[in-house]
């Protein structure tokens, strides 16, 4: 007995020691798991519209699209993690897409300042798009933060573009049938908008930009035509996914038999059988076209424009004030923006990243003139022609404007030298125009004379390619590199109705100063303080869609103002500055 007691004890001594240790593990597991220690994706409730956190390891909310679109009922939010481990599997059998943001969450351990306050997505490759995860060490941080519904609208597209985009099994699903089907309207799980060039690079920023956010609020993926004057400008920027169009697809976007927006609208089909609706739409949406008149702005043509699979759209517009003009679009827009004038900034910011190439050209100009800067002042001078320059003395305003707001400093014309030599202030001034007189003069002039200041003024410019080179890439290169150290400015000098200078003032977030080109005033101003950093709509839409009138923005639009540079254009403005203009 005495023998048989002894083994008992040992046997339980021995049960012991192998579950004690299992015990404390599954302890820890346990608290680490409550304290939030390992990284993942959890459950939470969806955000809305509140403020992003700004911990150092930042917190995406995916959201819903607001989608109405019944195509999408085999498609559920999925966070960019699972996206990324997941981009080879098939996305058969997921859930629809819901109004309201998402409810997972994802911490990541990039830096909430590289991720530009949750704007943009995590998981790129580094080094295959240096500037992505670096601007922010060339710029201030902007008091303008994105909501948090935009990114998570902004997350919920990025799931929809790897779902739909080039190359997917729905893309090639979608473009067989639009292709077999092109005069008969068929039912797609995914619907397209290709944007096509036209005009020069800030035009195609621009419109670019719009087609994305009219892209978000239809649950379209957006397409890009580039022409090889675009290539390598820009860094891809949808994670896992491309958003250039494949060739195959180019002989059919410029088939002279795709009917026009035009046609739709002067046959209304709305109300006819759906065998009559088109798979593919051309949507001419450019200057100088009449499409933009055709009532693209009210809902009704927007309930035609929403049966149609594929739209080919063709734009230089900043278009974006049509779209906070549509009745459907104003609530998801409101909650995407609550500050009105950040539309460009926050979605250039998201879609424009200089690719490598174009990163080394603006870095190595920065790091050598104006890095060591106390103030950096931008100077974009638009010349259409070498016969503009001589008729308008151009340098003159330029000195007016920027002497007289006290930009730059006056000359001290009694001295030759500052004979002071301590605590200098180093002003370096960057100039951007396609010919080099302008920079030449302030050179020359800074060069000559001390300032009354005693500050120290350096010029510099970039380039001067002589003028305009449609179709040249280097050249295109060039204007990007250029309008990106712009937007690195503290301060800017634009040129009048210059989407050039609109770039650049809404990726930098700043209020330029216009070079006021006079339109038939007496007495023009020298230069005028913009009220908005958004660009400038050239050619809105003059008709009121509920009254059939005439269109009276101020009355109807309170967030809408003409434009300082263009008194027929249209641009966003805060609500909460609106009443002081």
């Amino acid at each position: 007995m005495d023998k048989l007691g002894l083994k008992s004890k040992r046997a339980v001594l021995i049960v012991f020691y192998i579950a004690l240790p299992l015990l404390l593990f599954g302890a820890v597991m346990y608290q680490n798991s409550n304290l939030g220690l390992f990284e993942g994706i959890s459950k939470t409730k969806g955000l809305e519209g509140g403020e992003a956190q700004n911990n150092r390891a930042s917190t995406f909310t995916a959201s819903g699209s607001g989608a109405k679109n019944d195509s999408f009922d085999d498609f559920k939010n999925l966070s960019s993690q699972h996206m990324t481990d997941a981009k080879n599997e098939s996305f058969s059998g997921l859930k629809n897409y819901s109004s309201e943001p998402a409810t997972t969450t994802i911490t990541s351990t990039i830096p909430n300042e590289k991720l530009l306050d949750g704007l943009l997505a995590s998981g790129f490759d580094e080094k295959s798009c240096l500037s992505r995860y670096q601007s922010y060490l060339y710029r201030k941080a902007s008091p303008h933060k994105p909501s948090a519904y935009l990114i998570s609208k902004l997350r919920n597209y990025e799931d929809l573009h790897r779902k739909c985009g080039p190359r997917t099994e729905y893309y090639n699903r979608t473009m067989r049938r639009i292709i077999r089907d092109r005069h008969i309207n068929v039912k797609t799980t995914c619907k397209y908008i290709i944007w096509t060039a036209a005009n020069g690079l800030g035009n195609r920023i621009v419109s670019m930009s719009a087609a994305f956010l009219y892209a978000v609020l239809t649950d379209r993926v957006l397409l890009v035509e580039f022409w090889h004057d675009m290539t390598d400008l820009f860094c891809e920027p949808f994670l896992n996914s491309s958003w250039e169009v494949p060739k195959s697809f180019h002989s059919l976007g410029h088939h002279k038999k795709i009917e026009t927006y035009e046609s739709l609208l002067k046959n209304d089909r709305g109300n006819t059988s759906r065998e009559s609706w088109p798979s593919i739409l051309h949507l001419n949406l450019q200057h100088g076209s009449n499409d933009h008149d055709k009532l693209f702005h009210c809902d009704h043509s927007q309930a035609l424009l929403h049966k149609i699979p594929a739209l080919i759209l063709r734009t230089d517009q900043y278009f974006v004030p049509s779209l906070f003009m549509i009745p459907s679009f104003k609530q998801e827009l409101n909650k995407m923006f609550p500050e009105k004038d950040t539309v460009l900034h926050h979605l250039g910011h998201y879609l424009f990243h200089p690719s490598n190439e174009a990163w080394g050209l603006i870095t190595r100009f920065y790091q050598a003139y104006l890095a060591k800067a106390d103030e950096k002042i931008g100077i974009q001078v638009r010349v259409l022609s070498t016969e503009e320059s001589r008729t308008r003395n151009l340098m003159k305003e330029v000195l007016d404007c920027t002497l007289k707001n006290k930009l730059l400093p006056e000359l001290d014309t009694k001295k030759s030298v500052d004979s002071s030599l301590k605590n200098k202030t180093l002003k370096s001034v960057l100039v951007a125009s396609l010919i080099p007189d302008y920079a030449e003069y302030l050179r020359t002039m800074y060069w000559m004379k001390p300032t009354v200041t005693g500050e120290i003024i350096g010029v510099y410019q970039p380039s001067h390619e002589g003028e305009q080179k449609s179709g040249d890439n280097k050249h295109n290169m060039k204007a990007w590199a250029e309008i990106y150290l712009l937007s690195l400015c503290d301060t800017l000098v634009t040129s009048s109705q210059s989407t050039f200078g609109y770039v650049a003032q809404s990726l930098g977030g700043l209020k330029p100063w216009i070079l006021y080109k006079s339109l038939g005033e007496k007495d023009p101003p020298l230069c005028q303080r913009a009220f908005s950093m958004e660009p400038c709509f050239h050619f809105p839409p003059k008709y009121d869609c509920t009254a059939k009138t005439k269109l009276d923005i101020g009355s109807v639009f309170p967030s809408m103002r003409f434009c300082e540079d263009i008194n027929t254009g249209l641009k966003l403005v805060d609500n909460l500055n609106s009443s002081q203009l």
